[in-house]
């Protein structure tokens, strides 16, 4: 044998041997799991901003959260029961109920998020005790908008509904007035005009801002944020109990994301925990 092809027989035995345990340490799986990856449907706006917050703090707990945004309020309910989504987060309860009955979704809330306020706004008094008696007071002319602002007048003590009167109440359902106030109905987008012609309004947090108002600032009577038209973390039933739910619900209810809603939306927008 000569030394020429010696040499190459131990040059090729140096290579392999070094080559074979790099590439051992190259297959050997990590300690660490992938992140398990969630699809979040989302309204633009608030709803979508506070999920990036989440997202952050979903990572470090082994979730990779997919923020899918909508611009309806159909669609996200139509894709999570679809299997399209593993989650929304946008609605409310009483919406939610209203979805689950009409097209038979299979859902469920496992989780409160955030309440935009309803809030009734005066431009000539500075609180409710303010308010004579016989005050006309305006609400929105729709069943859902309009029964909301009945409801927050019946839980602050103002007035009485009917028992069994749901989540839709109208001015037909008040049994008890002790203030006497005269409710003016008008278009829920109209009610911060009103301010200048009526004595209060009770005005949407979506029409407020843009017209200068803070819920939590300017008004004199307000929804709590764990009413019932508090938002919520919804899923498919068959899901709610998964171990990811829970995760992805503690996220969300964390110092850190109670902390970005407060600095950014300064009222406007208040966290249920």
């Amino acid at each position: 044998m000569s030394h020429a092809f010696t040499r190459r027989i131990f040059a090729t035995t140096v290579v392999a041997a070094v080559i074979l345990p790099l590439a051992a340490t190259a297959q050997t799986p990590s300690s660490a799991p992938a992140p398990q990856t969630i699809r979040i449907g989302a309204t633009a706006g608030p709803h979508a901003q506070i999920l990036e917050v989440v997202k952050g703090v979903a990572a470090k707990r082994g979730l990779d959260l997919k923020i899918v945004e909508f611009s309806d309020y159909i669609t996200p309910n139509v894709a999570l029961d679809a299997g399209d989504l593993e989650a929304n987060s946008y609605q409310h309860g009483p919406f939610l109920e209203q979805q689950k009955k009409d097209r038979r979704f299979r859902l469920e809330s496992v989780g409160s998020t955030v309440n935009f306020p309803i809030g009734l706004y005066s431009k000539k008094y500075k609180s409710w005790d303010a308010v004579p008696d016989g005050a006309r007071v305006a609400i929105p002319n729709d069943p859902t908008n309009g029964g909301r602002s009945l409801l927050l007048l019946q839980d602050k003590g103002v007035i009485k509904l009917r028992d069994g009167v749901g989540w839709s109440p109208t001015v037909l359902d008040v049994v008890q007035n002790p203030k006497k106030l005269r409710f003016v109905e008008i278009e829920a987008a109209q009610t911060p005009r009103a301010l200048d012609d009526v004595d209060a309004a009770a005005v949407n947090t979506n029409y407020a801002i843009p017209a200068g108002l803070n819920p939590g600032r300017d008004a004199i009577l307000r929804e709590d944020p764990k009413g019932p038209y508090v938002n919520l973390i919804v899923v498919r039933a068959a899901d709610r109990d998964k171990p990811w739910v829970a995760t992805f619900v503690e996220s969300y209810r964390s110092p850190e994301v109670k902390a970005f809603i407060e600095q950014k939306f300064d009222g406007a927008v208040l966290a249920s925990w």
